[in-house]
């Protein structure tokens, strides 16, 4: 049965009826208004104390001026000031002696593990695995050198980028210019024969005489590769963009010309690396397992 509402508290209704049922218009406690009032004085202060309201071209300061990225510019700050000793001493290393020093090569690593993350890691992975079109860095491939002064190098300057005047340069030819589709197929069937893999055997003895007119000279009579000119070996099971039929078939057809950009202040500016930091990432990657 319908509860007939208590006329002797004066409590009214709030006009709403489901089913015969009417809501009684009860006061909150007083508890619960009490701080919602002080909810609403403590957003006030909030606002008037701290950065709050946003503007056109930022936001209020607040009477107090904190500022969360101030904070942030003083920790690091703190921690460079604290680095700035072995960072000055990383940046006049030789490198081919960095190891004599265990103090200043573990810092160099784990300084150039954090570069590396926030660098690198876009193209060669997290774990420096890379991936088709990028270098593993774990591995003992390398197209211009895994010594840890050829790393450095090629940190500071690139691959054939337009930034440094000194960055590692070759290009290889678009052979599906020079040769046609049967050559090139002869081709492919040679490459695919001193890598190992499954090959038509009388195209790839055509193929052996077009490699030593048209290849040789870049990756070697034995296509053991080049590192003069950054030409890859072609004897193995590793492969930058791939070692199937299909995709030697577009390397040689159109060719490749990956680009690493330059990352060294020189040419990059403040986004760049200084010395110390070029010299922290190369020991990071000369360490994790494949530099020479």
């Amino acid at each position: 049965m319908k509860k007939p509402i208590d006329r002797e508290r004066e409590v009214t209704t709030t006009g709403h009826v489901w089913d015969g049922i009417e809501e009684l218009n009860n006061p909150l406690p007083r508890w619960w208004v009490w701080t919602l009032y002080a909810t609403i004085i403590w957003g006030i202060g909030y606002a008037i104390a701290y950065p709050a309201w946003p503007l056109l071209t930022g936001a209020t300061p607040g009477l107090l001026g904190f500022s969360t990225r101030a904070e942030v510019a003083a920790d690091i700050a703190a921690v460079e000031a604290s680095n700035a000793g072995m960072m000055t001493a990383l940046a006049a290393v030789d490198l081919t002696t960095i190891d004599s020093s265990p103090e200043l090569h573990g810092f160099a690593v784990n300084a150039g593990a954090a570069i590396f993350r926030a660098n690198c890691s876009q193209c060669h992975g997290a774990g420096a695995a890379g991936g088709k079109g990028y270098p593993n860095l774990l591995d003992n491939d390398w197209l211009w050198g895994g010594a840890i002064t050829d790393i450095a190098y090629t940190v500071t300057n690139g691959v054939r980028n337009e930034q440094s005047p000194d960055t590692r340069y070759s290009q290889m030819p678009a052979f599906g210019e020079i040769l046609t589709p049967e050559e090139i197929q002869a081709l492919v069937n040679h490459v695919l024969a001193i890598s190992g893999q499954e090959h038509d055997a009388a195209l790839a003895t055509t193929g052996a005489a077009l490699f030593a007119e048209n290849c040789a000279v870049c990756h070697g009579e034995k296509a053991e590769g080049n590192r003069e000119f950054g030409s890859p070996t072609l004897t193995d099971a590793i492969w930058l963009y791939g070692g199937d039929a299909k995709t030697l078939t577009q390397t040689v057809t159109l060719a490749r010309f990956g680009v690493m950009p330059a990352w060294s202040q020189d040419y990059r500016g403040a986004s760049g690396l200084n010395p110390a930091e070029i010299n922290a990432v190369a020991t990071y990657v000369h360490q994790l397992g494949g530099g020479e």
